[in-house]
């Protein structure tokens, strides 16, 4: 695989009940800080490392799951110039503003990060 999954991050209505169902369902270890009311998923060789946070009016995030994608560094510019890539074949590199950095919204409106490396 070219590029390779990076991360997972799923933004939840309820984040506690969506800790307890994935963790469950998947046996992901997550260690949970409080203070932001946000799990990381311990990766493994079997598990993609990822979190599950908590959708609010201060999380800038809709509740949802985002795909990180890896994102080759590149030499030339910025990350914005990454997305241009996207943004040439479809993709909507979304609001500045809404504190989306490194997402893009595929032609059909899905969130992707992209994960540099």
């Amino acid at each position: 695989m070219n590029q390779p999954l990076a991360w997972i991050d799923i933004t939840a209505k309820d984040a506690a009940r969506s800790r307890k169902f994935y963790g469950v369902l998947f046996d992901w270890n997550i260690d949970v800080n409080e203070s932001m009311n946000y799990g990381l998923v311990k990766p493994t060789a079997e598990h993609l490392p990822g979190g599950i946070g908590q959708a609010s009016d201060e999380n800038p995030h809709p509740p949802g799951l985002v795909t990180h994608l890896r994102s080759p560094r590149r030499r030339d510019g910025p990350r914005a110039s990454r997305a241009a890539r996207w943004h040439d074949r479809g993709a909507d590199l979304g609001d500045p503003r809404t504190g989306e950095d490194g997402r893009v919204h595929d032609p059909d409106g899905n969130r992707v990060g992209l994960w540099e490396v």
